[in-house]
């Protein structure tokens, strides 16, 4: 029973698990009031079959629970959950920030379709990837692979992000034709030399540098590889640069068609900066030890890394959590740190970052690695 093991908990935390069975909403009532403990934690609902439906989390499970039975204040789409709920499950954390993070992982396993559908596309997540051989171009992917040569986000509105992959293809010159399409570099021998010509309009009207027509070479292609990634790692923003000067230009000289053109490309290049830029600084100004004292007064060290819950473990006070402590401190933030299993998303980057945002004080309290480092030398 439970929803199995996790890594941003102690290692000697023992949650309380929870399962109840109903038929009907006043059967699932009656055991929610009886049995659902006044903890914070993750809870899971299931359906006649035993599939995973839903899962969420609370500040208070008994409240949260009890609240999808409230039918005049309910939301519509919690009833239409319940109608499908036979069996409750639940799990506790030690407090209100590892239920918040334990549902991320627990929705990122495994997908439950109230979580992951009907979610207007502007919220749902997706990636910007560099990525698909002998050419790389720009692309929109809701899972990438380990085959991309970069990945960049999460972002939100997976259509501003594909209408902004293909205003960078054009800008870069990169091609975005179907994998189908042969490639044909001019520095690429040819047993028997063909007159080749661009197979897309792209090509023609030179938004694209046409590598199936043999009209760049290896080194040319990969040299504007180079110059995106520097452009979508903040390296050099030359792209908004230049379009804001031409787009300026065209003003003054009073051509306001082109003008407008090279807005509209400018707008989707100006958006992705400034998301990937904000990522950036949430990673880097995210990796510290983040004491949390829970309300039975125990206090547990989140261990944050680039904005993901990599560990937790328990404040060294005694001998056995000062070795636990050390041991963690090590995997995460040591110099060749270990390859730790976890969310494995940046989702985790914007959900550390939001409950910091929320709660200003809480950032206060915590410690860089060196200050949770110097703390263990004195216990």
């Amino acid at each position: 029973m439970g929803f199995g093991s996790t890594s941003i908990t102690p290692c000697d935390f023992t949650p309380l698990l929870g399962r109840i069975q109903g038929k009907a909403e006043a059967e699932l009532w009656e055991k929610v009031r009886q049995k659902a403990p006044r903890l914070s934690g993750v809870y899971g609902m299931l359906n006649r079959s035993g599939e995973l439906i839903y899962i969420g989390k609370a500040k208070n499970l008994r409240a949260r629970l009890m609240s999808y039975f409230r039918k005049n204040s309910r939301d519509p789409k919690a009833g239409r959950i319940l109608e499908s709920t036979r069996y409750l499950l639940w799990e506790s954390t030690p407090d209100e920030f590892s239920a918040l993070v334990r549902e991320l992982e627990l929705i990122h396993h495994y997908r439950p379709k109230y979580n992951v559908l009907g979610v207007p596309d502007r919220r749902r997540w997706c990636y910007l990837c560099l990525g698909r051989s002998p050419a790389p171009y720009l692309f929109v992917s809701k899972r990438p692979t380990e085959k991309a040569i970069a990945v960049y986000g999460p972002l939100y509105r997976a259509f501003r992000a594909k209408d902004t992959a293909r205003k960078l293809n054009d800008y870069f010159g990169l091609r975005d034709c179907p994998q189908s399409q042969p490639m044909h570099f001019s520095d690429q021998p040819q047993l028997f030399p063909l007159e080749l010509r661009p197979q897309c309009l792209r090509g023609e009207i030179k938004t694209c540098v046409a590598p199936c027509a043999g009209m760049c070479s290896r080194g040319e292609y990969a040299a504007l590889i180079d110059a995106v990634r520097a452009f979508l790692d903040g390296r050099n923003n030359r792209p908004i640069h230049d379009l804001v000067q031409r787009m300026t230009e065209a003003a003054h000289r009073c051509e306001f068609e082109r003008a407008i053109v090279l807005r509209d490309k400018l707008r989707p290049i100006q958006w992705i900066a400034e998301k990937l830029a904000w990522l950036r600084e949430a990673r880097r100004d995210n990796t510290f030890v983040y004491p949390l004292t829970n309300e039975t007064g125990q206090t547990i060290w989140y261990l944050i890394e680039r904005g993901r819950v990599r560990r937790a473990c328990y404040e060294p006070q005694t001998e056995l959590h000062k070795q636990k402590a050390q041991e963690l401190l090590s995997e995460v933030y040591g110099p060749k740190p270990k390859q730790l299993e976890g969310i494995g998303h940046a989702d985790s980057v914007l959900l550390v970052a939001g409950w910091f945002k929320k709660r200003p004080e809480e950032k206060q309290k915590t410690l860089s690695v060196d200050q949770a480092c110097h703390l263990l030398g004195n216990v």
